[in-house]
């Protein structure tokens, strides 16, 4: 049961990861113009991981 919920917590984790890297896409766009990056990437990849992980070791 408990691994149940932990893999949950890291699938609703990732997918709110990957819709604040959506709506922060404008935000990257206009700091790209600048010539600054926001690094937003690394915390998708690291929850996408961690829930890969999870999944596969079960």
């Amino acid at each position: 049961m408990i691994t149940r919920l932990h893999r949950a917590t890291l699938f609703a984790l990732y997918q709110t990861t990957v819709l604040i890297g959506l709506l922060m896409l404008p935000v990257a766009l206009a700091m790209r113009r600048v010539g600054l990056t926001l690094p937003v990437h690394r915390l998708i990849t690291r929850a996408e991981r961690a829930y890969e992980r999870r999944s596969l070791a079960e």
